[in-house]
Parts: structure tokens; sequence; C-alpha cells
């Protein structure tokens, strides 16, 4: 009897210790050695608004949400018929001033032509004066001639140089016709993912009206919010990690790309009631677009996860921060 109840206080024992042992454990799981700090917040891929350049009606649609697309992938048309026709009225400007430049030129080709014949004649009648073989009022005669072909050739020049200015406002005309004409066909901006589609083919869009919106991967970063006391420890360009939920903590390498000079509360998705109430500084944990293209379509904006950080800099990374590679 004794030896029974003596076995059955080891065992209360054993499972107390094994309590106590577990209760310690979750109580001290997340805790982090000093000089890192964590907190929680989304990950988040800088947001463009693809729009139009031009008022216009919209004749195609090439994507839909979530689609991923190039960089310069055309994304949508808009009616181009009164662009084509500034373009074609321009070009055709254009030619016309081009034959004005040619016939100008021509023109002062042959000025010169003459210029260059009244000039030997005058130095034939300067020689055949000194030799008394014409008179004065034969050298006079040259010195009209070559004074007249000199102006005309000037005159020439000038009206060479007129239609070559009109020639080249033609071309920047062509130029701002073509980029209009251009314009009216919306391309993707980067490569990224269709966040939302806007607006449906036939719908008429002044200047400016957005298409559709693009997620861009390149440029993607975990906010995430610290007290006073954490983020005056931060400089941009330091180290940090970011652990997401759905990748079941998987670490990945960042650097602090911007830490907010105002504070502020804590938005309401961060954590409880309490957290919120504190006045915390934004910092954003960009991801290198190298990282992100390892992951590919794998991080997505609003994960949810963790993002640590060095408030000393001689704190080294301990092991259950490790970078992990890229999922396969």
């Amino acid at each position: 009897m004794k030896w029974r109840d003596a076995a059955i206080g080891a065992g209360l024992v054993v499972v107390a210790v094994g309590c106590g042992a577990g209760w310690y454990v979750v109580q001290h799981r997340g805790e982090l050695p000093p000089g890192l700090a964590r907190a929680n917040g989304r990950l988040e891929l800088a947001r463009i608004d693809v729009a139009v350049k031009y008022p216009g009606r919209v004749t195609e649609l090439d994507f839909n949400e979530g689609d991923t697309v190039a960089a310069n992938q055309v994304l949508a048309r808009e009616d181009d018929i009164s662009a084509r026709a500034s373009l074609d009225a321009a070009r055709a400007h254009l030619r016309a001033a081009q034959a004005d430049v040619a016939r100008a030129q021509a023109e002062r080709d042959a000025r010169q032509a003459t210029l260059h014949l009244a000039q030997h004649d005058m130095d034939h009648a300067q020689t055949m004066f000194r030799q008394h073989l014409v008179s004065d009022m034969e050298l006079t005669q040259h010195q009209t001639n070559l004074d007249t072909a000199t102006a005309g050739a000037e005159a020439a020049g000038r009206a060479v140089d007129g239609a070559q200015a009109v020639a080249d406002a033609a071309q920047a005309q062509v130029a701002q016709a073509q980029s209009a004409d251009d314009d009216m066909t919306i391309r993707a901006p980067v490569a990224g993912r269709i966040e939302y589609r806007i607006v449906e083919k036939g719908a008429v869009l002044p200047g400016g009206g957005r298409v559709a919106s693009l997620l861009n991967p390149a440029d993607m970063y975990l906010t995430v919010f610290y007290p006073a006391q954490q983020a005056g420890q931060l400089h941009v360009g330091d180290q940090a990690r970011i652990a997401l939920d759905a990748l079941h903590q998987q670490v990945i390498p960042a650097t602090i790309s911007f830490v907010s000079p105002e504070a502020q509360f804590t938005p309401k998705y961060v954590e409880t009631a309490t957290e919120r109430d504190k006045l915390v500084y934004r910092v954003k944990l960009r991801v290198s677009p190298e990282t992100a293209a390892r992951y590919g379509s794998v991080l997505k904006a609003g994960m949810t996860g963790d993002g640590y950080v060095r408030t000393d800099p001689a704190t080294r990374w301990p092991a259950s921060l490790d970078v992990a590679d890229a999922p396969q």
C-alpha cells in the first residue's frame, strides 16, 4: 500500500514538473535575445494606377484581375481615329515643308552659281580695266551685277533657313501627333500583377481616367510599428528579417527602407486594443527585387507576419532567424 502511494506521489511530481516546464516554454516561446525587436505587420506591394493620358472611348481590354503582365505589355486601347487623323495631317504638312526646303535649296544653288559667275566677270573686268581695255562705266556695271548676285545669294540662303525652320516645326508636330497616337495604346509601366480591372470595354474615360491598378512585386515591403525606444535605434539600410505566417514563419531577408519621423497610434489591425493605444513609429522592411523574384507569386499583398530588427548592430541573428531558401 505504501509502495503504491509512493508511486502515485512520484507520478504526481513528474506531472507537476512536466506541466511547469510546459508552462515555462509557452510563456517564453516568443522571447528574443537582447538587441532584437519584433513587431507584426502586413506585406504590401507598391500600387501603380494605370491611367489614360487623353480622353476617349476604351475599345480593347487585354487583361483580367490577377493576370501577371510584362513591362510595356499592351493592356488596353482607346479609339484613335482622331489621333490618327491628326498624325496624317501632321505628316502631310511635313511633306509640304520638306518640298519647300528642296525648292529653296535649288534656288539657293542657282543664286550661288549666278554669284560665282558675277564674281568671275568682275575679276576679269578689273584686269581689263587695269589694262585700259574697259571703261569706268563697264567696271561699274560689273560691280552692280556682283552686288545684285551677292544679295540674291544671301536672300536665297535665308529662304533655305526659313523653310528648314518650318520643316523642323512640322517634324516636331509629327512627333507630337505620333506620341499622342501611341498614348492611345495603354501599356504596363512595369512587370507586375493586375490587382483591379477598373473599367470595361466601351467606357468613355476623361484624361487621367484609371484603367487598372497594378501591383509591383519589385517594390515589396512589410509595414511594422515599433515604440520610440526601439525605433530610435533603427537606421535606413539596416538588416531586417521577415517571417510570414502563410510560409510557416519561413525567414526572408529584408532591409529597413523607411523610419517615420512622426509617432502615431498603432493601426486597428495590429494585435490587441492595448497595443493600439500605444504611440509607435511606422517602419518599412523592404524585400529586395532579387529576393522577391526568387519567391515569384508565393509572396502576396496582405500576408501577415513578423518583422525583426536589430536595435543593437552588434547583436548576431539567432539560428531561428537564419535566412531560408526560397520555395521551389
